[in-house]
């Protein structure tokens, strides 16, 4: 998760921490998709917050996050059974 403790930088609200998925448009224009990230979010001010070393290792430092979803646990789950299997839901 974002190494901000537990509060939002800005509100000093507490974060939701989770998985996300987000789109980063990039200076060139074109996008970047991200699956299943984890980040903390604050509800109040709307901010996604990724640890810095994620955001490096990403390679979008300079790309803003232009769309972010919380992960479906179900699609998670249903994405690492087999073929052959049905999910249990």
């Amino acid at each position: 998760m974002a190494r901000l403790g537990s509060g939002c930088p800005v509100c000093n609200r507490k974060l939701f921490n989770s998985r996300f998925d987000a789109t980063f448009r990039l200076d060139d224009g074109s996008e970047k998709f991200f699956f299943g990230l984890p980040a903390s979010l604050c509800d109040l001010c709307q901010q996604l917050y990724l640890d810095p070393d994620l955001i490096e290792l990403l390679s979008v430092p300079e790309g803003r996050c232009t769309f972010a979803i919380e992960t479906d646990a179900v699609l998670m789950r249903g994405a690492w059974s087999s073929p052959n299997s049905s999910p249990n839901v």
